[in-house]
């Protein structure tokens, strides 16, 4: 992958240095670190909950939360790399880790993000199948195939993700102390004019590949699941608010995606073109790339952090399972649970007592027949009332 997928790729303008001013903004060495780590933070916690959450309900656990799982591991292996490049910014560019944490870091960053795209792809296929496609998407749903296309995923991604294990290196600037981490293609020209041309290709591939079919993948599963949900319900009025929250939850995840990785894709595209002369170079427009880039870099990476409440925590299954683990749900619905468990508990114990009542006036040659049945049905009610008043389930 090319180096501008980076906020330390600012090497790509060094031609033109003579000619131009591409000072960096002064308060960016500081305000990049700053959200780095603040992406970090979000990250790490937010899908370190998924994670657990999905581990942790092994029962319960359906294709939809795999995925999410997946997604959570990809977003958390990508935001762990973070410091370093919040380090690498707030040393004014300068990489003081040595060469084999530049090509593993850049690798596992560029294969976490592939992943985290391809699993966001892969998510709203399966949530296809099964809303568009229900009755005959068994096969294709099935345990087999979810793992067959988790491995592709993880392969793909890889693969996708060789051409910076193998050109990124460090490089030592001449006439300065610095040491950037970047794209050295000295290994298959040492022609500018090629050199462009790898630089401009990788770009515009990744870009195809890692944002543009996706999203438009994406965007063609949830267009036919927003016409099967309105279909479903343009004749129950009754369901009008359910209809209208299903459509806004997939409304906003396609429409957050697009937003957090647009303008990175855009600016790198465009600087790409710029090396194949079909996008301005003057030295305003490439100034503003170099000053918007990091930018659009850390709104990319915002996703990470979102993800986790937009692909999680709006699925109320999935919401219920997260708050019942960290001990929230008492809290948020505590009045309503106790209502809830008190009515079950009264009922139950109604019922419970009828039912001896029932016995007792039984004959006794029934007694012993029935004794069995009795004793099972007291030990499930009381387990049930056990479970209920543990964590009961959110209600729509």
């Amino acid at each position: 992958m090319e180096a501008t997928e980076y906020p330390d790729t600012y090497e790509y303008y060094e031609d033109n240095e003579t000619a131009c001013d591409y000072s960096e903004w002064e308060p960016s060495y500081s305000l990049i670190p700053v959200l780095y780590m603040l992406i970090f933070i979000l990250g790490l916690s937010g899908n370190g909950v998924v994670i657990f959450t999905v581990w942790r309900s092994k029962s319960k656990r359906r294709a939809a939360d795999v995925y999410i799982c997946n997604l959570a591991l990809a977003d958390l292996t990508f935001v762990v790399t973070l410091p370093l490049w919040a380090v690498y910014t707030a040393l004014g560019y300068h990489w003081p880790f040595g060469v084999a944490l530049c090509k593993i870091s850049s690798y596992v960053v560029l294969v976490n993000m592939y992943g985290s795209v391809f699993c966001l792809t892969c998510l709203s296929f399966d949530r296809y199948l099964a809303i568009v496609h229900s009755l005959s998407s068994a096969r294709l749903r099935s345990r087999g195939t979810m793992l067959a296309s988790l491995g592709a995923i993880w392969l793909v991604s890889g693969a996708l993700a060789v051409p910076t294990l193998l050109f990124r290196t460090t490089v030592n600037e001449a006439g300065s102390n610095r040491t950037t981490c970047a794209m050295d293609f000295s290994l298959v020209t040492l022609n500018r004019q090629h050199e462009s041309l790898w630089i401009a290709g990788l770009s515009l591939s990744s870009s195809a590949l890692g944002f543009l079919l996706p999203f438009l993948a994406m965007t063609v599963c949830y267009c036919f699941i927003g016409c099967t949900v309105t279909r479903h319900f343009s004749h129950l009025r009754k369901e009008d608010q359910k209809k209208r929250r299903l459509l806004k939850i997939i409304t906003t995840l396609v429409v957050v995606f697009a937003l957090c990785w647009t303008p990175f894709h855009v600016l790198k595209s465009m600087d790409a073109l710029s090396y194949l002369g079909l996008a301005p170079t003057s030295c305003g427009f490439l100034h503003f790339l170099l000053l918007a880039h990091p930018y659009a870099t850390c709104l990319a990476y915002v996703n990470s952090c979102l993800n986790p409440f937009l692909y999680a925590f709006f699925d109320l299954r999935f919401r219920s399972q997260c708050l019942c683990l960290l001990s929230l749900k008492k809290a948020m619905h505590g009045h309503m649970s106790s209502m809830s468990s008190t009515l079950s508990a009264q009922t139950q114990k109604s019922e419970v007592q009828s039912l001896a009542t029932k016995v007792q006036r039984r004959p006794a040659t029934e007694d012993k027949r029935d004794s069995k049945e009795e004793a099972q049905l007291s030990k499930t009610l009381t387990h049930d009332i056990e479970e209920r008043g543990q964590c009961g389930t959110i209600t729509e």
